[in-house]
């Protein structure tokens, strides 16, 4: 190992380097290596309820899946509901592919857009966006089950990344793999196509992204990508699927990293007083994405 050679007048000191190097961060009481623990272990009940929520959801999405539920919410039929109370639903939904957080996901939607709003007090959109990026997990109370609605996301129609979550365990029952249409590096896609003319794995990220688009949003196009793009972790977090990339997305990759540092290392036990903070995000609510919504 390399030394620093520091001299003080006719003393030197000879220097490990580990004995400076600066420590790990602590984000919420948790290094970071403590987020995103999928490890499999059968005796542990939450360790166990993540990876069976993957399996089902890389053994069922497929691109004939993906498609059905296109077809069927993107009527926007379902259901007229304020924001405010998309977001007090959540409020009776745990997700069921998180490894970090066991809490209902209303309070994970305060503690992301808290932060947000610490760190970036002039952007409003910003703290909204932290706010309601989970919202398309109300799928999950209209009879789809979580592994359609929650966890990473991932695009159907091409070779799976090689850091996809269970990556090695879990798409044996798919039947795209098999399909010479679907299970090559490019699968139906060309180079370069971007990102946005990929098919992902149907989730609460693309539904909410195309909520938000058909009901004219004012939240500014960075939110719509961290929005749409927040769960693909394969890509922002690992560098797979970068050969589908344009400049444009590498662009807007720092916007999603930027977000998912308050997504991901803000989950803790710590409970917001969401009841004193409902003024301030009812009136972001009304600037950019009022009335009833249609889902």
């Amino acid at each position: 190992m390399s030394t620093e050679v520091l001299s003080h007048g006719s003393t030197t000191t000879i220097l490990d380097p580990s004995e400076h190097l600066r420590p790990e961060p602590v984000y919420a009481g948790k290094l970071v290596n403590q987020f995103r623990d999928y490890s499999v272990d059968p005796a542990d009940p939450i360790k166990e309820r993540v990876r069976k929520t993957y399996y089902d959801m890389h053994t069922h999405q497929t691109v004939e899946f993906v498609r059905s539920r296109m077809a069927d919410w993107l009527r926007f039929n379902k259901l007229k509901m304020t924001v405010k109370d998309a977001l007090i639903k959540l409020n009776d939904l745990v997700d069921e592919s998180d490894p970090d957080s066991d809490l209902p996901n209303i309070v994970h939607a305060f503690q992301t857009a808290e932060r947000i709003r610490a760190d970036h007090p002039d952007q409003d959109w910003f703290h909204l966006t932290g706010l309601i990026h989970d919202l398309g997990k109300v799928m999950a109370f209209y009879n789809e089950p979580q592994w359609a609605v929650v966890g990473d996301t991932f695009p159907v129609g091409c070779a799976w990344g090689d850091n996809i979550v269970y990556r090695d365990s879990s798409f044996d029952d798919n039947p795209d793999g098999k399909d010479s249409r679907y299970n090559t590096k490019y699968g139906m896609y060309q180079p370069k196509c971007g990102l946005d003319n990929l098919m992902m794995s149907w989730g609460h990220d693309e539904f909410l992204y195309r909520v938000l688009k058909h009901n004219k949003t004012k939240l500014p196009d960075e939110a719509l990508t961290m929005i749409r793009y927040h769960s693909f972790y394969p890509w922002h977090a690992s560098g797979d699927y970068s050969y589908f990339c344009t400049e444009k997305d590498m662009e807007n990759l720092k916007w999603v990293l930027e977000f998912n540092k308050y997504d991901l290392y803000t989950k803790s036990d710590s409970v917001p007083d969401i009841e004193k903070l409902w003024p301030y995000y009812e009136g972001l609510i009304e600037k950019y994405l009022p009335g009833l919504i249609e889902w």
